[in-house]
């Protein structure tokens, strides 16, 4: 059954390095809690206790906008394939853009993917597995595209635009700190 641990041990590196899609949650003092699927090569293990993940542009900013206030962070994986397994990263974040030295030293370690918005640099301090057989067995297709696609189409000016229209306010009205 469950286990809570200080660090992440080589064999759940090997689980998370499998996964295709994990789950990241934030939540401010107030207001909504955050839990969105991720997917594509966005996520790295620096070390036992710390990980990296590529946050790319979407239809909102609310991790970023949560971290400003709230530094706390989870992050889930679950197996959908094979042994069954829940794991979760419990942390402290910082965000870094693209005018940070933070981002030109990290953003080396992902794959170029058009729409990059920030890096979500985690401290781990709790390493939580359980057990996930409630967990149902889903097939892995591909990645999908249209991410790409549609970043790539709008380019450097029109992913900034759209980070503009759509990025500088979370849900609940608040500033995501894009542009500061």
């Amino acid at each position: 059954m469950g286990k809570k641990l200080e660090l992440i041990t080589q064999e759940l590196q090997t689980f998370i390095e499998a996964q295709k899609i994990f789950f990241v949650a934030t939540a401010m003092r107030e207001g909504t809690v955050n839990l969105s699927p991720k997917g594509m090569d966005s996520f790295r293990i620096l070390g036992p206790n710390r990980v990296m993940w590529l946050n790319l542009t979407g239809s909102g900013n609310e991790t970023a906008t949560h971290l400003l206030e709230s530094d706390r962070i989870t992050v889930m994986f679950c197996a959908f394939e094979g042994k069954p397994l829940i794991l979760r990263l419990y942390g402290t974040a910082k965000t870094y853009h693209q005018r940070d030295a933070e981002w030109d030293e990290y953003i080396s370690l992902f794959p170029n993917l058009e729409g990059a918005r920030q890096l979500i640099d985690i401290q781990v301090n709790i390493v939580q597995t359980s057990c996930g057989m409630a967990v149902p067995f889903m097939d892995y297709n591909r990645e999908r595209e249209e991410l790409n696609t549609w970043a790539k189409k709008k380019g450097v000016e029109g992913i900034t635009e759209y980070w503009q229209q759509k990025n500088t306010k979370s849900f609940d009205g608040f500033e995501t700190g894009i542009f500061n």
